[in-house]
C-alpha cells in the first residue's frame, strides 16, 4: 500500500469514528454525531481539524488492538460569521467519548492556539468520563484542560455546550467557561451518579432528575441556555457569538439596524403601575427599547428575579441586568445576586456596556437568605458593578431602596449615566416602612392612626422618595419621561464609546466569593 493510500486510510478510519452502528445508536437517542454537530455550528466547508490521525497509547486491557484516529475526539478550527472560532467534539461511538491523555492533548493544543490567536473556543461535550484503563495520565488530561479554561477565562470568550454524560471531573472544565448550554431530555451533569448517591445517601434519584437540562437551568443555576435538540443548541450558540467580541482586547461588533435611534414609545409612559406594590414585567420595558425588540436572555429559568442577556443599542452590542418586579417583588436574594454578578463581570471583561434597570424594593429577608449567606452574595454582586469600568448606564424605574440602591448601578459604584422615571423612589425604605418606625410613638397616640399612617407615608413618599430629590443631589443626572428611553440610553451610550476608567494596582481583588 503507498504512503496517499494509507493517508487515505487512515482519514477515513477517523472520519468513521466508533462506525455506522454506533451513530445509528446516537440518532435513535435524539443525538447528532460529533462530526455532524460540527458541521452544523461552523460556516459551511470553514471546519478545519487538527490531529486527525492521533491514536491513543495505552496497550494494557486489551486497548492494543482497539486504536480509533483520532481517538474520540474531533478538534480543529473554523468560522462562525466569518469570525474564527476554535472547536472540540467528544466522540461517544469511539470508547464512549472518554478523555484520554492524547485526546486531552489535543483540546490543549486548540485552547493553545485560541489564546495566541484571540478566539472563542466551543467545546461539545458527550462523553463517559476518564478512560479507566489509562488511570492516572488521564485525570492529568483533565487537570491540563482546567489550567486553560483558568488562563483563558477573561481572555477570549468559553462556551461549553452539554450535548450528552458529562459526569465525575469532567463537570469543572464547563463550569469555569463563560456559558453552559444544555439539550433536554439528552445531557446531564453531575459530580457523582445516582448510583454512588444510592449507595453513599440511600437517596433514589434519576439521572434526569438529578443532573438533567431542567434542574440544571432551573435550580442548580449552572445551565444557561437549554434546547430543544442539538440543531437549536448550535444555532443558539452561533446567535449568542454575534453579541460577544472574539476576545478581550476587540470591542463586540456592530450590526446595521432600522430601528429608528430616535424612536419613542408612548407604552412605556403606562408601563409602570402608579400603585407601588403592583408587579409589572421589565422585559417589556427592554423589548419596547432595544433595536428591534430583540433580546437574548441569559439563565432564563433561574432566580427569575433579575433578567440579565444581551441586546442592541443603535447597533452597539451591550449587557442588560434588571430588576424583575414580576418575580418575589423584584428582591435581590442569593441567587439572583450571584446571577447578576457573574453576568456583569463577563460583561466588564469582554467591553460590553452594562444598561442597568432598577426596581428594587431591597434584600429578601427571612432565616433562610441569612444563614445562606445573603451578605457574602449581594457583596458579589456590589463588587461587581463597582470594579466593572465599561461603560455604565442605569435607569430607576420605580424602586430603589437601601443597599439594594447602592448595588444596583448606583451613581456612588462609578455608573457613568444614571437617569429616572418620574415614578422613581428612592430612599432607605419603602415609605409605609419608614412612617411605621419614626412615627412610632404618634401612631400609637392619633386617635385615628390609619388616617395619620396614609397622611404621613404621603408626605414622606414627596419629600424624601421622589427622583427630584437624588437629582437635586446630582446623584440622579437626569429624570426622564419613560417614553425617551430609547434615545436617551442610545446618546449616552455614544457619549461612553472611548470612556478609558481604571483599577488601582494590583494583581487581582479578592471578590467575597
Amino acid at each position: 500500500m503507498s504512503r496517499l493510500e494509507e493517508l487515505r486510510r487512515r482519514r477515513r478510519a477517523a472520519e468513521e469514528g466508533g462506525g455506522p452502528e454506533r451513530r445509528r445508536r446516537q440518532h435513535e437517542e435524539g443525538k447528532l454525531s460529533a462530526r455532524e454537530r460540527i458541521e452544523l455550528l461552523l460556516d459551511e466547508g470553514t471546519f478545519e481539524e487538527v490531529d486527525k490521525l492521533v491514536v491513543h497509547r495505552c496497550r494494557d486491557f486489551g486497548m492494543d488492538s482497539q486504536i480509533v484516529p483520532g481517538d474520540g475526539f474531533v478538534t480543529g478550527y473554523g468560522y462562525i460569521e466569518g469570525r474564527l472560532v476554535y472547536v472540540f467534539a467528544q466522540d461517544f461511538t469511539v470508547f464512549g467519548g472518554s478523555l484520554s491523555e492524547t485526546n486531552a492533548q489535543k483540546i490543549c493544543k486548540i485552547m493553545d492556539l485560541a489564546l495566541k490567536n484571540g478566539a472563542p473556543v466551543i467545546g461539545l461535550n458527550d462523553s463517559g468520563g476518564a478512560r479507566i484503563q489509562e488511570g492516572v495520565v488521564s485525570l492529568g488530561g483533565y487537570a491540563d484542560i482546567f489550567l486553560r479554561n483558568t488562563l483563558a477565562s477573561g481572555v477570549v470568550p468559553q462556551i461549553s455546550a452539554i450535548m450528552g454524560p458529562c459526569a465525575g471531573g469532567a463537570v469543572y472544565s464547563p463550569a469555569i467557561t463563560d456559558f453552559v448550554f444544555m439539550v433536554d431530555r439528552t445531557s446531564y451533569m453531575f459530580v457523582t451518579g445516582p448510583d454512588v448517591i444510592r449507595t453513599v445517601t440511600h437517596e433514589d434519584v434519576t439521572k434526569e432528575k438529578l443532573g438533567g437540562s431542567e434542574t440544571h437551568n432551573a435550580i442548580s443555576g449552572v445551565g444557561h441556555f437549554i434546547a430543544s435538540d442539538d440543531a437549536e443548541c448550535l444555532r443558539m450558540i452561533r446567535a449568542l457569538l454575534a453579541y460577544l467580541p472574539s476576545n478581550n482586547r476587540e470591542d463586540p461588533p456592530r450590526l446595521a439596524t432600522n430601528d429608528p435611534e430616535n424612536r419613542m414609545d408612548p407604552r412605556l409612559d403606562t408601563v409602570v403601575p402608579e400603585e407601588s406594590n403592583l408587579p409589572y414585567d421589565i422585559k417589556d420595558i427592554i423589548h419596547w427599547t432595544v433595536d428591534d425588540g430583540v433580546f437574548f436572555e441569559v439563565h432564563a429559568h433561574w432566580a427569575k428575579n433579575i433578567v440579565v442577556g444581551f441586546a442592541r443599542y443603535g447597533g452597539q452590542a451591550v449587557g442588560i441586568v434588571a430588576n424583575q418586579p414580576a418575580h418575589l417583588a423584584g428582591c435581590l436574594d442569593i441567587n439572583s445576586s450571584v446571577k447578576g454578578a457573574r453576568f456583569v463581570r463577563f460583561c466588564d471583561a469582554f467591553n460590553l456596556p452594562i444598561v442597568t434597570l432598577v426596581d428594587v424594593p431591597g434584600f429578601l429577608p427571612g432565616t433562610d437568605q441569612e444563614y445562606g449567606g445573603i451578605i457574602r452574595h449581594g457583596a458579589k454582586l456590589l463588587y461587581a458593578f463597582a470594579e466593572a469600568t465599561v461603560p455604565k448606564v442605569t435607569i430607576i424605574t420605580r424602586k430603589a431602596y437601601g443597599g439594594a440602591y447602592c448595588v444596583m448601578g448606583s451613581k456612588h459604584v462609578r455608573t457613568d449615566v444614571n437617569l429616572a422615571y418620574p415614578t422613581a423612589e428612592i430612599a432607605v425604605m419603602g415609605p409605609e416602612g419608614a412612617v411605621n418606625i419614626i412615627y412610632r410613638k404618634e401612631l400609637a397616640a392619633a386617635q385615628d392612626p390609619a388616617g395619620l399612617r396614609e397622611r404621613k407615608t404621603a408626605e414622606f413618599r414627596e419629600r424624601f422618595a421622589s427622583p427630584f430629590i437624588a437629582a437635586e443631589r446630582g446623584f440622579l443626572d437626569d429624570v426622564i419621561e419613560p417614553r425617551e428611553t430609547r434615545p436617551r440610553l442610545i446618546r449616552a451610550l455614544r457619549m461612553l464609546e472611548n470612556k478609558v476608567d481604571t483599577m488601582p494596582r494590583k494583581k487581582h481583588g479578592n471578590i467575597p466569593l
